[in-house]
């Protein structure tokens, strides 16, 4: 069974740190890219990152640029979202998606991915 588990949420107060991971059971992540998403409460699922299969290409969405970091380990079969300076709009349960190769047109598009995980939830507050 193909399956992605997110883990690493939980709750932080403003400007604190967490490292979300995406792991994959049931097949290899080497030749898929890795979204990252987030949705609050009310709100559309938001896009916030993707990794190539190699690692070498990544995005971000302009919301987490240069606070959040996406990697990936292709030998521990897992996708990394590092996130500093976490922020209460950054409040939302997280999702890691793959999709085979790279999205075809827009990569912060949830419809381009094709396995989801179950997310994780991040709250961040004082």
């Amino acid at each position: 069974q193909l399956q992605l588990v997110e883990s690493g949420g939980g709750s932080v107060q403003p400007g604190g740190s967490l490292r979300l991971s995406c792991a994959a059971s049931g097949f290899t992540l080497d030749y898929y890219a890795i979204g990252w998403f987030r949705q609050a409460p009310g709100k559309e699922r938001e896009g916030l990152s993707c990794i190539s299969s190699s690692g070498s290409r990544t995005k971000y969405a302009d919301s987490v640029k240069g606070r959040f970091t996406i990697s990936r380990d292709n030998a521990k079969n897992t996708v990394y979202l590092q996130m500093i300076s976490l922020k209460p709009e950054d409040t939302a349960v997280y999702y890691c998606a793959a999709v085979w190769s790279w999205p075809t047109n827009i990569w912060y598009s949830a419809e381009e991915y094709r396995y989801w995980g179950q997310g994780t939830q991040v709250t961040v507050s004082s």
